[in-house]
């Protein structure tokens, strides 16, 4: 579970600064990479937040988890375009009776969605990894996103653990079992684990709705409050957005 752990987003600088901030500087910088005509600016941010990432002392093991589907996604997308889309043929060999042509302009197109792909993920995931599960809810809140949203997400959040746990204790009993000892065993245990995995998650929805309905919950949450702005961060932070936004302009 520690890709969902909690211990690296605290007392850094990164995650002192407020919630609200890193929000609006994240959709603003979104909005720069998916608007930017070619690869340069979204590869800059995928490097600048690799940076980030490094400063922030982010396990190896989280990073890779984090930037893995994404970075696959991004080379499948480049791939397709290379071989299947453009017009100016780059090359063309023969490989056991079929033929493959590799296309410069789809080369380019390529590289460009994957550029995208890549900043626009890396500017979420410094997001992610710097600011705490219920500040980013705090600015969610703030930033007028429905309170049910919000109530959705902070008790996925909250019974992710729960349910890893009982799905640790359904497959360690299966393993010792012998319950994956072939393919075919495999599956079965799995399709057992998933059904059982659901069923868990119905039981506990319904006792969690029904002890909140009891102690008279009317939707407001505390943790959804927020502190008033500080000048030093939106200084910053507008500063790094004009910086970025002159490399934007290039």
């Amino acid at each position: 579970m520690e890709l969902f752990s909690e211990y690296f987003k605290k007392d850094t600088l990164f995650s002192r600064i407020d919630a609200r901030v890193k929000l609006l500087a994240a959709m603003v910088l979104l909005a720069m990479v998916l608007s930017y005509k070619g690869f340069a600016f979204p590869l800059l941010m995928a490097l600048l937040c690799l940076f980030f990432c490094i400063k922030m002392r982010i396990p190896l093991r989280v990073f890779i988890l984090r930037f893995s589907e994404p970075l696959f996604i991004a080379a499948v997308v480049l791939l397709l375009k290379f071989l299947f889309s453009g017009e100016e043929v780059l090359f063309s060999i023969n490989i056991m009776g079929a033929r493959i042509t590799g296309h410069k302009d789809g080369l380019m197109d390529g590289l460009q969605i994957a550029s995208r792909i890549w900043g626009a993920v890396s500017v979420v995931a410094v997001l992610g990894l710097s600011t705490p599960f219920n500040e980013f809810m705090a600015g969610l809140s703030w930033l007028r996103v429905p309170k049910g949203f919000i109530e959705i997400l902070m008790f996925a959040y909250r019974y992710i653990f729960v349910l890893f746990e009982d799905a640790m204790v359904i497959y360690n009993s299966q393993k010792n079992r012998l319950g994956y000892s072939n393919v075919r065993r495999g599956l079965s245990s799995f399709g057992v684990l998933a059904g059982s995995l659901t069923l868990k998650a119905l039981e506990h929805s319904q006792n969690v709705t029904v002890a909140m309905v009891q102690r008279g919950y009317d939707g407001n949450m505390p943790i959804l409050k927020h502190k008033p702005f500080r000048a030093s961060e939106i200084l910053f932070s507008a500063l790094f957005l004009i910086v970025m936004g002159f490399a934007w302009s290039i």
